[in-house]
């Protein structure tokens, strides 16, 4: 059964887990949808993570005792929550130089030409577990176990928009400009984040993205409007 903890005086987190796995995820963002379906009077948002959910609500209008009443009801075995439909996303990158600084050095710790990470890199197709640390940032996975590599010692000033990144075995896109400390492999045109787009966010939790390699010609040719 799944923990409900308090997370802050207006927060509840739901525990589902403590590991980054496809079957946990898959509770979780359902769980969030089924919260999102209830519309219980009160709660004001729910973010998903890796393996829980925290759910937030106006103390104006509810209280932790009535929001966690409602959502042990949601998590009665009787009535599971069915799985999110995920949108899937072909995001172009272009890889090594400039854009991506970062690529010799993980193809030099997987012992490989940094062709073939590229080839490695883009030959999963991620799913986005989670969406955070900046507006629009999806955390995915999972980077094949060759070229897994860990965070830099020391986190970047500033990682430009639009790069691609690799900590550990998970990789992701950095929606705006911002400090970071990922090992950035390329970079990709595609805007992540525009509050001018009805829903602001192009990839969201549960989603799948399969990176495409280009060139600097291709990339020079794109927009940060594409798609």
């Amino acid at each position: 059964m799944p923990r409900i903890v308090p997370f802050t005086e207006q927060g509840l987190t739901v525990e589902f887990g403590s590991t980054i796995d496809l079957p946990t995820n898959d509770l979780v963002l359902a769980f969030a949808d089924a919260v999102e379906r209830a519309a219980i009077p009160g709660v004001i948002d729910v973010v998903p993570t890796y393996h829980a959910a925290t759910i937030y609500y106006d103390l104006l209008h509810t209280d932790a005792a009535t929001v966690t009443a409602q959502l042990r009801l949601l998590l009665e075995p009787s009535s599971p929550p069915t799985a999110r439909s995920s949108a899937i996303h072909m995001i172009p990158v272009c890889y090594g130089e400039e854009l991506g600084p970062d690529l010799l050095d993980v193809a030099e710790r997987a012992g490989l030409a940094p062709s073939d990470v590229i080839t490695l890199h883009a030959s999963v197709t991620y799913r986005v577990y989670m969406v955070g640390f900046s507006p629009g940032f999806p955390y995915m996975g999972m980077v094949p176990d060759r070229i897994a590599a860990p965070r830099l010692p020391t986190p970047r000033r500033q990682v430009a928009a639009g790069s691609v990144g690799m900590a550990g075995n998970q990789t992701g896109i950095y929606p705006q400009p911002s400090p970071g400390g990922w090992r950035i492999i390329g970079r990709t045109p595609v805007r992540l984040f525009d509050l001018r787009r009805p829903k602001p966010c192009l990839i969201n939790a549960g989603d799948q993205v399969q990176f495409v390699p280009i060139d600097m010609e291709e990339f020079s040719n794109l927009s940060f409007d594409h798609p």
